[in-house]
């Protein structure tokens, strides 16, 4: 492996850390990011952590101002009906359209379960990550690297409009039962009701969001 390809796997795996982070909800809309904390915390140089940022400005999550260094970007209403818009047509499709017993069912309910006990530990942003899992899985149904991608890409920055309410619990309560029912709706062999169930879900939750975002700029 020559020294370049070792560098830009080092820059992709930094840059799918960082990656994560936002979509575990670690950083909120507006934030700023250190340089040193992150190069000390992920041991990495300031070029490979520079190149991330890079990455992730080009992707919409990151800001990067001249003299005021990067923080986390802030979704605006015309992104968060985007990702919504789709949201609709990747879930919903991969769902209707997946056949039975596939592996991703399977971790479909590990993300469930997970949720269900955070709750009962009263660990919201816990519950929003396992949300994250549980969506991410639903795509894992089309069986395409690419879509799993993409997906992964919008995850990150719908948890950036999660973050907007900064309320979690109002944010994520109604949404575990939901989850619950669309995959006993998708284990019972009924995956057009469950494709609905979702379409259903999403409408609710891009309105919750958007509400929220609008709450924001009247608070401004």
């Amino acid at each position: 492996m020559t020294r370049s390809t070792e560098t830009q796997n080092l820059t992709d795996r930094v840059t799918e850390q960082l990656r994560s982070k936002l979509i575990d909800g670690a950083w909120e809309p507006g934030q700023k990011l250190s340089e040193a904390s992150l190069c000390e915390s992920l041991s990495i140089s300031r070029n490979t952590l520079r190149e991330a940022f890079r990455l992730l400005t080009k992707e919409g999550l990151l800001v990067h101002e001249p003299n005021k260094g990067v923080s986390v970007a802030e979704p605006s209403i015309a992104s968060i009906i985007d990702i919504y818009r789709v949201r609709r047509m990747l879930e919903c499709q991969a769902l209707a359209k997946a056949y039975p017993l596939h592996p991703a069912q399977a971790r479909m309910r590990q993300a469930v379960v997970l949720a269900l006990q955070l709750r009962d530990q009263d660990n919201w942003p816990g519950v929003g990550t396992a949300n994250m899992a549980f969506h991410q899985a639903i795509v894992e149904l089309a069986d395409s690297e690419r879509l799993n991608a993409m997906f992964s890409h919008l995850l990150a920055e719908l948890r950036l409009a999660f973050g907007l309410l900064r309320d979690p619990h109002f944010l994520h309560a109604p949404y575990v039962d939901m989850n619950l029912q669309i995959l006993k709706l998708f284990e019972d062999g009924r995956p057009a009701e469950a494709a609905k169930a979702l379409d259903d879900y999403l409408v609710h939750s891009e309105r919750i969001i958007l509400a929220a975002y609008a709450r924001r700029l009247g608070g401004k």
